[in-house]
């Protein structure tokens, strides 16, 4: 039997987690991220986003835990600190679509 969280963690859990999640660059980000781990400047290429988007972006999701850093030279690299952030974000979008999909489908004249 599944506990009911508690108003404590869930407050916890969408200040640190789903407020992070929330803005479509930034999972683009972790996407981005789950492939390799790259600079600001990689990053921003790679995506097509200017650099101080990224920037501001890799902002949030450091403070939020979400990615880590290391230093390369003078460059700041950044990785995602657990992959499972991936899984979480592909059951997601699969369980998102699906809805939409089931929504779509009691539109549709029988």
């Amino acid at each position: 039997m599944t506990k009911i969280p508690g108003n404590d963690e869930l407050d916890i859990l969408h200040r640190h987690i789903c407020q992070a999640l929330a803005d479509p660059k930034r999972i683009q980000i972790i996407y981005a991220l789950a492939e390799k781990p790259r600079h600001v400047t990689a990053l921003a290429e790679h995506l097509g986003f200017p650099q101080p988007t990224v920037s501001r972006h890799l902002r949030v999701l450091l403070q939020r835990g979400l990615v880590q850093t290391t230093r390369n030279g003078p460059a700041v690299v950044y990785e995602l600190s657990d992959y499972r952030l991936v899984e979480i974000l592909d059951i997601m979008r699969s369980l998102l679509k699906d809805v939409v999909e089931r929504q779509s489908n009691a539109l549709l004249p029988r």
